[in-house]
């Protein structure tokens, strides 16, 4: 006697994602993966940081930053039970968040951690798990968003510009271990600029005017020493790549594997278009 063949299980569902959604055009790429892969999402705004643009067509709330409670509260009642931080918030001192009680609590817990920012986003994603959401990093809903290693177009970096990659690469470890950027400006081994709380288009803005004849610095982009991986990765995209050709830079260089890359595709025809490098290097 044949038996009939068991039915195919049907394929699971993920768990509802929720997006907390700061400035800039990465969480619009997590809203398009979602809808793309038919991932169930909401989105969580901010007010004065998240792009209308972002909510746009989407299940969606607002909150204010400081908002702690509210935003656990609308997080949990959207049924999610992953969580990914994408995009960055302005900083400010934790009064000026206007935190509601619970945020007052937060603050009052992570003390002197709340003045760097690895120690606040760590507490952060402690609390939030402590919630029993799952926190994941942005690269783990869109893998392809990591750089990898080499030139992202047709120009790699000559001799002397490997040499400026190398003492950014130095100075970084080094103010890293200090909570200090994730960013830094050489030209011709001369520090042109580090980043600090202004961010990186604000440091090429700021470097331009220090750009000294011959061969055009780099930027050199890198995470920090044990920095928490699951949040606030440096990120560049062709806006990166345009502004460091009007700060004069002969190119960009990023940690493979530590560095999101908005649209490598057009990252690499915006750099063969202005004539620069972008290229991964490998972590050390």
């Amino acid at each position: 006697m044949q038996t009939a063949p068991s039915a195919s299980p049907r394929t699971a569902l993920p768990p509802r994602l929720g997006i907390l959604a700061g400035s800039g055009p990465l969480p619009r790429r997590l809203v398009e993966t979602c809808r793309r892969e038919g991932r169930p999402f909401f989105v969580l705004a901010f007010t004065g940081e998240t792009e209308p643009a972002t909510v746009e067509g989407t299940e969606h709330a607002w909150v204010r930053v400081g908002a702690v409670g509210k935003a656990i509260g609308i997080l949990k009642e959207a049924g999610c039970t992953e969580l990914v931080l994408a995009g960055p918030v302005r900083r400010r001192s934790p009064m000026a968040f206007r935190p509601d009680w619970r945020g007052l609590q937060f603050f009052a817990r992570v003390g002197r951690r709340a003045w760097g920012d690895d120690g606040l986003l760590s507490a952060v994603i402690q609390e939030l798990e402590a919630e029993g959401f799952h926190v994941i990093g942005a690269e783990a809903v869109l893998p392809t968003l990591l750089a990898s290693t080499g030139a992202f177009g047709r120009t790699a970096p000559d001799a002397d510009a490997m040499a400026d990659i190398d003492r950014g690469i130095d100075i970084l470890k080094a103010l890293g271990g200090l909570d200090i950027g994730q960013a830094v400006v050489i030209q011709q081994g001369v520090v042109l600029g580090i980043e600090a709380v202004e961010g990186t288009d604000s440091l090429m803005e700021r470097c331009k005017d220090l750009h000294r004849e011959g061969r055009g610095g780099v930027l050199v982009k890198m995470p920090k020493p044990g920095q928490e991986s699951r949040v606030d990765l440096p990120t560049i995209g062709s806006r990166t790549v345009e502004r460091a050709h009007r700060a004069g830079l002969a190119g960009i260089a990023v940690e493979a594997g530590g560095t999101i890359v908005l649209d490598r595709d057009a990252v690499g025809a915006a750099a063969d278009r202005l004539g620069l490098f972008v290229y991964g290097f490998e972590r050390r």
